[in-house]
């Protein structure tokens, strides 16, 4: 295989589409059944790169969907998404290569615009999760007040002081509020802007993602924060293995992003 077919094929395994909305380019990989295409190197791994860290094939830089290095900021991370390519086997999965997928977003579809992406999550910002609460049973408006609460507490000490309703009618956030939020996210690179995006879009809620790239809270902690409803609903009615399904799946992909948070260091 020559090298401008290495390159062709290195962006066709992740290649996004151009006509969806960022939560659908960040979610979990791979959930169209295709034709995995074969492994065509023998070796991957991290190496130099002027724009911090490349992941390399056979020593030659991977590119990202649109034609881009795919570089890194940390080695860690850079050791890390090579070693999702070391792990394939006979075919390429992107399905069990998150990692890279995320770090394309970041490289492709964030850093080129990067004030769009902002205003989205500023936008999704003005109907928080948090800040729509339970009229009843009683004992779901007290978790909710136990969980929600002090989240919303450490995003008004950095003057995100979001104002929470009872019911689903929309309630108007302060635009002091919402524009202490865009200022938070202009001080992310692209990689913690994807990594954020995604986990707004896992979660439902603005703050729980910010949370969750400022080192606020786990992962595993604002997963627990976002889906209360939905966990006090299976207390209710019992069993349901669908349901419990689509959390896990969440729940792993919310892990995920949080993992590649912490490699960025």
């Amino acid at each position: 295989m020559s090298n401008s077919d290495n390159d062709e094929t290195t962006a066709a395994i992740f290649d996004l589409a151009r006509n969806r909305s960022l939560d659908e380019q960040v979610s979990h990989p791979g959930r169209e059944k295709r034709k995995l295409p074969k492994r065509f190197y023998k070796k991957a791994e991290a190496g130099p790169h002027e724009e911090g860290h490349a992941i390399l094939l056979d020593g030659r830089v991977v590119k990202t969907p649109s034609k881009r290095p795919l570089a890194v900021p940390s080695l860690p991370l850079a050791q890390a998404v090579a070693a999702e390519w070391e792990a394939q086997a006979e075919e390429i999965d992107p399905r069990t290569m998150w990692l890279t997928k995320l770090a394309n977003t970041a490289v492709d579809l964030v850093a080129p615009r990067r004030e769009a992406v902002i205003a989205e999550l500023v936008t999704y910002a003005g109907s928080d999760l948090l800040c729509y609460r339970a009229e009843h049973p009683d004992v779901l408006v007290a978790r909710q007040k136990a969980l929600w609460d002090p989240i919303l507490g450490w995003a008004a000490e950095r003057g995100i002081a979001f104002v929470s309703t009872a019911g689903i009618l929309h309630v108007a956030q302060p635009e002091a509020s919402l524009e202490a939020y865009r200022e938070a996210l202009r001080a992310l690179d692209a990689f913690r802007l994807a990594a954020l995006h995604n986990a707004v879009t896992l979660t439902g809620s603005a703050i729980l993602g910010l949370a969750v790239t400022l080192g606020r809270l786990t992962p595993e902690e604002a997963f627990d924060i976002a889906y209360l409803d939905e966990n006090w609903q299976m207390e209710l009615s019992g069993h349901d293995e669908e349901e419990e399904a689509r959390l896990l799946t969440r729940r792993s992909e919310l892990l995920e992003t949080g993992r590649f948070i912490q490699l960025l260091g």
